[in-house]
């Protein structure tokens, strides 16, 4: 059913959002999406409310994006921060709508509003390179975790970032020995 995108609000995501965006995630990439790479990032973290949204049809949230503070680990252990995006979500009652496109247009708006730290993602650039995302500045930046070099992008002024160096949350999680 194709829903016209002007009856349906982008809000920013509350806590009382989480567990709609849970089955939300759940229902698009599987309960195994937290063995990806992309969640040890979010290890222990919580979602920046000034850059996480939903999209609601009917009071029903039919769309998330979550944004999350990390940090590029250079020489000598300096931190420089960095913003990670995702993950997008769209209900599949909802998909090819263009929803994605709007959230993802949003919370890079309030990136880019509140002076925030370049955006990484790991993604298909044929589909992210239109919101200004490449892989030029990451060649040399290392996961915790297995990732395909040519999907690690970043929208954003890499200049002051160093070449080499590991992606990790942005506060290090104690693990117990």
């Amino acid at each position: 059913m194709k829903v016209s995108l002007e009856l349906l609000s982008i809000i920013p995501a509350q806590s009382i959002d989480l567990p709609e965006i849970e089955n939300l995630l759940d229902a698009g990439f599987g309960p195994a999406r937290r063995n990806r790479t992309a969640y040890r990032l979010r290890d222990g973290a919580v979602a920046d409310p000034a850059l996480s949204f939903v999209m609601r049809d009917r009071g029903r949230i039919v769309g998330s994006v979550q944004c999350w503070s990390i940090a590029l680990r250079g020489r000598h252990d300096l931190r420089h921060p960095l913003t990670l995006l995702g993950p997008v979500a769209t209900a599949a009652s909802h998909r090819g709508q263009g929803i994605a496109t709007q959230l993802i247009d949003r919370a890079l708006a309030a990136v880019d509003a509140g002076n925030r730290p370049p955006v990484l993602l790991i993604g298909d650039v044929g589909f992210y390179g239109r919101f200004g995302f490449s892989a030029d500045a990451t060649a040399g930046w290392q996961l915790p975790g297995p990732f395909a070099a040519d999907r690690l992008l970043m929208r954003g002024d890499a200049g002051s970032l160093p070449m080499t160096g590991n992606i990790e949350p942005a506060i290090p999680v104690r693990r117990a020995a």
